[in-house]
């Protein structure tokens, strides 16, 4: 590490420090809370805040008085800090890791996950690429409508703050949202769904040059400004890649599940394996994997496997998650995304309507079900 970067971990360590911790009265690092440090070049930066179960309600505010102490040092783009609560009783198996391994942030939990902020939201699943390009936001739309098909009360949130797509796939991209007497804005409603993305707040067309500080606030604000509830299930349109904007997620909206969309093309399947790793680091449980433009089916019946065969189905064998079936490139798939009308909520009798249907109860099963309890880590 450079000088000048080791210079600013130290004035980061520093600024953490001058937080006092709620339990001890010491400051963050000397108590031991904060893990996991990561200082990059750009000034990004990126730890963990540790607290027990029982004390997690208090490191709320600690943790955005951190947030504001390391962001107010020289050099510092952006920060995200993640609170997690460590529990010692009924965890799973050990861990122990070896120096030099990379030892990952710790979120294990007896009780079930519930939403910072969101209450009366019963399950909250987010439908990832890792990988732009293959597909996601369509998947996520015709989930969330497949949700709302078998009767569910569901909302679908667009996170994808430099390319929103939501607006566009549910015919909203002209709507604004209304502010409720609460000053919370109310959510647009189409096809079933309750909706919110940052493209109904800005003009659709103009680029996003946004830092990250900017886009985490924009994260926060649709979870918290935002009159989701009721709600049975909320759907998370997620934006590509494992940086800030995931991290802001899992540390503003603890996550019951996700749902990891790809194309079987090598290419995209390796950051699928990066996506998987980083939900894994996070306590975020995996649904499952769906396989996004698996083939085209030819005039004469034949399949043309353009992007390769089976590598999604392969890579969920391979790294022992569910496999939630195959999407082929169809045109009324394609021609419903352009009409504005999810193919789900236009003909839910569909083929691939059924097929996405089907993925949704398996989800639901898989939700309900719950995950198995996360490690414990031991460092050896």
């Amino acid at each position: 590490m450079n000088k000048p970067l080791t210079e600013l971990r130290d004035a980061i360590l520093a600024a953490v420090e001058s937080v006092a911790d709620p339990v001890t009265g010491q400051g963050l690092v000397t108590a031991g809370r904060i893990t996991g440090l990561i200082v990059t070049p750009e000034g990004g930066v990126r730890c963990v805040l540790e607290a027990t179960p029982a004390d997690v309600e208090r490191y709320r505010s600690t943790r955005d008085a951190a947030e504001a102490a390391v962001s107010a040092v020289p050099g510092v783009a952006r920060v995200t800090i993640v609170l997690t609560a460590h529990a010692t009783k009924g965890l799973g198996p050990t861990v122990r890791v070896q120096k030099g391994a990379d030892p990952a942030p710790q979120a294990a939990q007896t009780a079930p996950r519930k939403a910072e902020g969101l209450p009366g939201i019963a399950a909250i699943l987010a439908v990832s690429s890792a990988k732009g390009g293959v597909g996601k936001s369509t998947i996520a739309v015709n989930l969330a409508c497949a949700f709302a098909q078998l009767g569910l009360r569901t909302g679908l949130l667009d996170i994808d703050v430099f390319g929103p797509s939501v607006p566009t796939l549910l015919g909203l991209a002209a709507s604004k949202p209304e502010i409720g007497p609460d000053k919370k804005l109310i959510p647009l409603e189409a096809h079933g769904l309750r909706s919110m993305s940052i493209g109904y707040l800005v003009n659709i067309d103009a680029p996003m040059i946004w830092r990250g500080a900017m886009v985490t606030s924009a994260i926060r604000q649709m979870f918290d400004d935002v009159a989701w509830a009721p709600l049975d299930i909320l759907v998370l349109d997620m934006p590509p890649g494992t940086g800030d904007a995931q991290l802001t997620i899992a540390q503003r909206a603890p996550l019951d599940g996700t749902v990891i969309v790809s194309t079987p093309q090598e290419l995209a399947l390796a950051d699928v394996r990066r996506g998987i790793a980083m939900f894994e680091k996070t306590h975020v449980p995996i649904v499952g994997i769906i396989e996004n433009m698996a083939w085209l089916e030819q005039a004469n019946g034949e399949k043309l496997y353009i992007f390769g065969q089976g590598g999604a189905r392969e890579t969920a064998q391979s790294s022992g998650v569910s496999f939630l079936g195959e999407v082929p490139i169809d045109l009324a798939l394609r021609q419903s995304a352009d009409a504005v009308h999810p193919l789900v909520a236009q003909n839910p009798d569909h083929p691939i309507s059924q097929r996405l249907i089907a993925m949704a109860k398996e989800a639901l099963a898989t939700l309900a079900t719950g995950a198995k309890p996360p490690p414990t880590i031991r460092f050896t």
